[in-house]
């Protein structure tokens, strides 16, 4: 199957992070073909520091196949994952690994950037980037913009509109 197709479900997950108020991070993994877990972020929701799409979807993969070897999965997510997720993802075993957005802002972001690539790479582990990168970019962006301006109304949908435009087929 195409990977925008297992993306734009990675993007489903984010937006329902988004309506929580949770960083729109979003992530799949394909076994098979198939979609086996799916998760996004609820670090604010469930006050657990470790509560990433990423850890989230590990898990919930785990569960289904009934181990901890992520062999023969993929991991589709729409923001590249942070040091934790990464040691997450090399421990789990994922064979490869769909990235959306790049997460380079300042100098010290992109030495963890490239030191992720690296690590990721070192233990055998595929990674591309810039599946749907405008959308998965263009939803971050408009989350922290909306923190930015104080404008994050759950009860409202003032900025989801462009939002989930982000997700929608064009």
């Amino acid at each position: 199957m195409d990977k925008t197709v297992y993306m734009k479900e990675a993007l489903k997950e984010a937006y329902k992070a988004y309506q929580k108020g949770e960083t729109p991070i979003g992530a799949v993994i394909v076994k098979d073909g198939e979609i086996i877990a799916r998760a996004h972020n609820l670090t604010e929701t469930i006050k657990d520091s470790t509560a990433h799409a990423e850890i989230l979807a590990i898990r919930e993969a785990s569960g289904k196949i009934g181990g901890w070897r992520l062999i023969s999965c993929e991991l589709y997510v729409t923001m590249e994952p942070c040091m934790m997720c990464s040691g997450a993802i090399i421990n789990s075993r994922i064979k490869k690994v769909v990235i959306g957005a790049r997460h380079i802002k300042n100098s010290i972001l992109e030495k963890q950037h490239s030191y992720m690539i690296n690590y990721l790479g070192s233990n055998n582990i595929d990674v591309e980037f810039g599946v749907l990168e405008d959308r998965c970019s263009n939803m971050l962006r408009m989350f922290f913009k909306s923190l930015r301006n104080k404008r994050v109304d759950k009860n409202t949908n003032s900025i989801d509109g462009s939002v989930k435009n982000s997700i929608e087929d064009r």
